[in-house]
């Protein structure tokens, strides 16, 4: 697959109706696309073993979208074959009281993945440049008054960048996803939660009050990831009324991540190597 197709170009100035919502470049057939997948998902599993032994890089996955686009289906999907030993996973809500009394990425930092991992965020530190955005939520998080100017969002966008060059030069690789869904789409996904009593618990009044900032969100979408697209810390722009072809080209993404790394494992000294031997002469040579 091309992903460059659907990758956000850094300094490029990003509009959505150049990234359909319906793409399934390349795959025509359902089950072509989960039979990649499949593969996908067992060339990660080995990757991930050559992450955890080289100890050296860290891979960081964010998640962003519209509600129901497939935020937590693409994650328990795309991640189902992966050790949970070296994954971490956090899904951010809405902050507490002692993180609003810190600065928005001192909750970020605490989760980040440890070297070896891969780490993977449900929605992320960018709901501070989108739900808090959207909904003016800025004067409620007891900011000195000199600092809300009129350019705080592109000050914001200028410390994310900062923070996520500063992970890269640390080690720690990050890839970020936009799942790209259709207001249409997700009117089908919401009508199909309400109807099916095994998803309700997935839908309340709050979803469909946030749908009527629909085109805010877009607006604030478009100039964050346009913002934020970095060679370093990339965002990828997936479409996602195709849940099938969503889930492969986020993982698709990632193993073409990991194997850029030529990660592998460890190589033993010739001391090493002598005193694996002699334990193996010990075992074989019980009775």
């Amino acid at each position: 697959m091309k992903i460059e197709k659907f990758l956000a170009k850094p300094g490029e100035k990003i509009n959505f109706e150049k990234f359909p919502t319906d793409d399934t470049t390349g795959f025509s057939k359902k089950s072509n696309a989960n039979k990649t997948l499949k593969e996908n998902i067992k060339k990660m599993q080995e990757l991930q073993n050559r992450l955890y032994a080289s100890n050296k890089y860290a891979l960081l996955l964010i998640f962003q979208a519209m509600d129901a686009a497939g935020k937590d289906s693409t994650i328990k999907h795309v991640m189902s074959g992966l050790n949970p030993q070296g994954t971490q996973v956090f899904s951010f809500k809405k902050p507490s009281e002692e993180e609003i009394d810190h600065g928005y990425l001192w909750r970020i930092n605490k989760a980040l993945p440890e070297r070896g991992r891969i780490g993977i965020f449900n929605r992320s530190h960018y709901e501070e440049v989108l739900v808090v955005r959207v909904h003016d939520l800025i004067k409620y998080q007891k900011l000195p008054e000199e600092v809300i100017t009129k350019d705080i969002w592109e000050k914001r966008f200028r410390q994310i960048n900062n923070f996520e060059k500063y992970l890269y030069e640390n080690g720690t690789m990050t890839l970020k996803f936009f799942l790209h869904v259709s207001k249409e789409e997700q009117k089908l996904r919401f009508l199909e939660r309400i109807e099916d009593k095994s998803k309700n618990w997935k839908f309340s009044e709050a979803d469909l009050k946030e749908r009527g900032f629909w085109k805010d969100y877009q607006k604030c979408y478009q100039e964050a990831i346009s913002a934020t697209s970095q060679d370093h810390a990339p965002w990828y722009i997936i479409p996602a009324d195709k849940k099938w072809f969503m889930r492969l080209l986020v993982s698709e993404i990632i193993v073409k991540k990991l194997e850029s790394l030529n990660l592998n494992y460890p190589e033993l000294n010739k001391e090493q190597l002598d005193d694996l031997q002699h334990c193996k002469d010990l075992l074989l040579a019980e009775k």
